[in-house]
């Protein structure tokens, strides 16, 4: 989840983005108490999969990955 902070409306186009991108695979009438942990995950990493213009058209998963292994160096 995230929330967009007060009178920073460029923040609002890429949750609504992803919002619409989500509701192709679970609609607003999806009853999430029947859905799965592991179709939610599968949904999840959809979406992480998806690259990002404001990345450089690099994928979330892309870039947790490199900064994770990183991480791990140090």
């Amino acid at each position: 989840t995230y929330f967009c902070d007060p009178h920073a409306p460029w923040q609002k186009g890429g949750v609504e983005n992803t919002i619409g991108r989500l509701r192709r695979k679970l609609p607003r009438k999806t009853n999430l108490a029947v859905t799965t942990s592991q179709e939610i995950e599968a949904h999840a990493d959809w979406i992480n999969s998806i690259p990002r213009e404001c990345l450089d058209f690099f994928t979330p998963d892309d870039l947790f990955s490199k900064n994770l292994s990183v991480a791990l160096q140090a």
